[in-house]
Parts: structure tokens; C-alpha cells; sequence
């Protein structure tokens, strides 16, 4: 029994962010779109703080349960995408832009919050404080991971829209096209190729590269800020 208790304790330091960051996330989709003009997300119902109406039963169950069942040295995942008619943003373009950017914005948000809090955090039963601060701890982490692989170049990321929004037309033709290609593409980079050339004896650690460091060096220049 006192085993059941400990792993929910210690899964609840990871899913409690995990829930927060994706909600707030996909939220900030929705709620930047209705300031550039289209309320799609409003419509569906996605302007909400309630995880439920953002849970994806892959990315946010199934990838973060199989990542903290394998003791991943990371927790990643990602909730239901919130609905954007992305002509009917004006100006369209730096609509486009601020829809993107505003997931990411928030994710970094929330890490500076968490950092805020673990500085100031009160001090109250030697057991609530453990997990109070690793709790923040791992939503700092969380939240700097999500917003560096949110701001990747690659269609249909945020990172990839902001690219096509600021692409000359012809260029950002191509990269629309991506868009129902490039997470496929993205999971075959970034997990697939790694595993085939470890099994060729070749480490090729491209998420470590593209996420690790960058959402790293992200915490150590915030900490370094606001701790």
C-alpha cells in the first residue's frame, strides 16, 4: 500500500505540470486567435482552463505514462490542438505569428512562475515542501522543454508557422504543405533515425540536441534572471 502511495506521489509531481502546461498552451492558441479575429476556438469550446477539453489521449497519456513507466530522464507531451481558421486572422500574417508564439510564450511564463514560486516557497511540513518544490521543479523543466520544441522551424509546430508567416509566398507555399506531413516527418528525426543508427552502434542524439540543451541553457538563463 505504501508503495501505491509513493508512485502516486511522485507521478502526481509530473502530471500536475504536465496537465498545466498543455492546457495553458493550447488555451493561449485559442485566446490569441480571438484577439487577431477568429473565434474558432471560442465556438469549439477551447477557450477553456479545463484540461479535459485539451487532453489528447496520446500526447497527453499515453507518451508521458510510457515515458515515466521507463524512468525517461524527461517527461514530454502535448495536448489536443485548438481549432484556428488561420485566413480569417487579420492582420494575417502577424495573426499567424501571434497564434504561434503564444503557446510557447506561456509555457515560458509558466516556468518563470514556477521559478518565482520555488524561491519563495513557505515553509511548511518537511514532506508538503519536498514535493511543493519538486513539483516546480519539474514544471520548470517541462515548460522550457515544451517551449523549445514548440519553436522548432518545422511545420506544423508553432516554430514552423512563425517560419511560414515571415517566408516569402513561394517558400511559405511549401511549408503549408508540411503542415499534415511534418510531425511525421519530426517523429522519424528526431526518435526513429536515433534508434536505427543505435542499432547500428552510431549515438545520434538529435532530441538531446534540438531540445535538451537548448530547454537547459533556457532554465539556467531564466534561474539566472528570477531565482
Amino acid at each position: 500500500m505504501n508503495d501505491i502511495i509513493e508512485i502516486i506521489i511522485s507521478a502526481s509531481t509530473w502530471v500536475l505540470p504536465v496537465l498545466l502546461a498543455v492546457t495553458l498552451h493550447e488555451a493561449a492558441h485559442g485566446f490569441a486567435a480571438k484577439l487577431f479575429g477568429d473565434d474558432t476556438a471560442q465556438r469549439a469550446g477551447r477557450l477553456s482552463l479545463n484540461p479535459i477539453r485539451h487532453i489528447d489521449p496520446v500526447g497527453t497519456i499515453l507518451i508521458p505514462g510510457l515515458l515515466l513507466l521507463t524512468g525517461a530522464p524527461f517527461l514530454f507531451g502535448y495536448a489536443k490542438p485548438v481549432p484556428v481558421a488561420f485566413h480569417r486572422l487579420h492582420p494575417q500574417r502577424l495573426g499567424v505569428i501571434g497564434v504561434a508564439v503564444a503557446g510557447p510564450a506561456t509555457n515560458v511564463a509558466l516556468a518563470v512562475a514556477s521559478i518565482l514560486l520555488l524561491v519563495g516557497l513557505p515553509s511548511f511540513s518537511p514532506a508538503l515542501n519536498d514535493w511543493l518544490a519538486t513539483t516546480l521543479q519539474q514544471s520548470i523543466w517541462l515548460n522550457c522543454i515544451l517551449a523549445v520544441f514548440n519553436m522548432l522551424p518545422i511545420p506544423p509546430l508553432d516554430g514552423g508557422r512563425v517560419l511560414t508567416a515571415i517566408s516569402p509566398m513561394p517558400i511559405a507555399r511549401v511549408l503549408a504543405r508540411m503542415e499534415k506531413t511534418g510531425m511525421i516527418l519530426l517523429i522519424a528525426l528526431i526518435f526513429l533515425l536515433p534508434y536505427v543508427t543505435g542499432l547500428l552502434g552510431v549515438n545520434l542524439p538529435i532530441f538531446h540536441w534540438l531540445v535538451i540543451e537548448p530547454a537547459s541553457a533556457l532554465v539556467d538563463f531564466l534561474a539566472g534572471i528570477f531565482a
